[in-house]
Formats: structure tokens, sequence, C-alpha cells
């Protein structure tokens, strides 16, 4: 018969040691995906919203960059339609496509109206679009040229102080106007389109309908 082995009060703190290891290890492996499997630990779910998304990013949505390992949006702030200081994390909860633009800004002016009838057709507690004016002179002259074109779906969002741009553009996605951002519910970044885009097409629709995961 055997002798039974005694295992040292120094070898039995290691195995327990190590089986707590093991199981952290797997519950983050079910949180936020194994090791090298692309989504970030802080947007464990919007990897998932991107592989939607990624193929209907064609026609005139094409120029859409779709991020393969999506990451929380950049800290922004600035003021709210009531005129009340808001950042981008106040709006978590809904998927948002944040369009930067400044009545400077030829092209820009020139997408608003499709960017209000996108608001206009699938705007609701799941979808925004926020349209953020970067005027820093003449604050009441952008929402006087809303009135004016015929923008009325979309609110009124600004950033006359110029806080948000810079912090923008030091991730290096801003390089000119206009620049917009899809950003899902959880505040993580989809896919960037640098310049102007046809956003009442038919294939905006279905880009943003895959966001929503209404397909």
């Amino acid at each position: 018969m055997s002798t039974p082995r005694v295992r040292s009060p120094t070898t039995t703190r290691l195995a327990v040691g190590g089986g707590l290891l093991a199981a952290a290890l797997a519950l983050g492996a079910a949180l936020y995906g194994t090791a090298g499997g692309g989504a970030s630990a802080a947007c464990p779910l919007a990897s998932a919203t991107a592989r939607r998304v990624a193929p209907l990013a064609r026609g005139e949505v094409a120029a859409l960059q779709v991020v393969s390992d999506p990451k929380p949006a950049p800290a922004i702030a600035f003021t709210g339609p009531d005129g009340q200081p808001r950042t981008l994390a106040d709006l978590k909860g809904r998927t948002v496509l944040l369009n930067l633009w400044a009545t400077w800004c030829a092209p820009c002016k020139a997408e608003m109206p499709a960017l209000d009838r996108l608001q206009g057709a699938l705007g609701d507690k799941d979808f925004e679009v926020v349209a953020l004016n970067l005027d820093t002179r003449n604050p009441d002259r952008p929402p006087l040229w809303m009135k004016e074109n015929g923008i009325t779906r979309l609110a009124y969002y600004a950033d006359p102080a110029g806080r948000a741009l810079p912090v923008l553009q030091q991730g290096g996605e801003v390089v000119g106007l206009p620049t917009t951002f899809l950003i899902d519910p959880a505040g993580c970044g989809i896919g960037v389109m640098k310049g102007p885009a046809e956003w009442a097409s038919e294939d905006a629709l279905a880009l943003v309908r895959a966001a929503l995961g209404r397909g």
C-alpha cells in the first residue's frame, strides 16, 4: 500500500491561488472574449455591431471607416439643446451619429438637409443624429441658419467654447470638416466618415439600421 502524500501549506496555497486565477481568467473570457479576440475590454459588444455594419459601408456611405477594434469614443463636452453643459457620455443608451459642422464649412451645410431627413426617418429613443456645431463666433448665427434652411428635426448642439475639436483632433480622426462618428449605445466608436455623405440615402438608412440591429 502506498503512503498518502501530504501537501505542505505552501503547495496548498499555490494550488488554491492557481485555481482562483484560472477562475478569474475564465470569467474574463466569458465577459470580454478570449485574449487576442480583438474586442476592447471596455467595448465587449461593439465588435459584433462593427461586423454588422462593415458590409453596408458601400454606395453613398462607402467612405465610412469601420473600426476593427472598437474603443470608447473620446470624452468631449459641449452644450445641449437647452443650453446646459453636456458630455458625450450623457448620450449613452442610444446609437449616435455625431456630426461635426460649422457655418463656415460649405460641405457641412450641404449635407445638413440629409442629416435632418435621417433624423426624421430613424430618430427615436434608440437613435439620434447629433449635429455638433463648432462655430466659436456669432453664436446666434448657426441656429438662425438652421431655421432659414428648414433644418427642423435636428436638435441644436454647440461648442462655442471650442473645447471638443482639439480633443477629437488628438485621436487623428478629425483632419477637416465635416467629420461624422458612428457611436454605439455603450459610447464605443464603430466608424468614422471623413467628409460629407448622402445620409438620407437608402445606403445610409440600411447602414444605420444595421447598427441598431434592425437588419
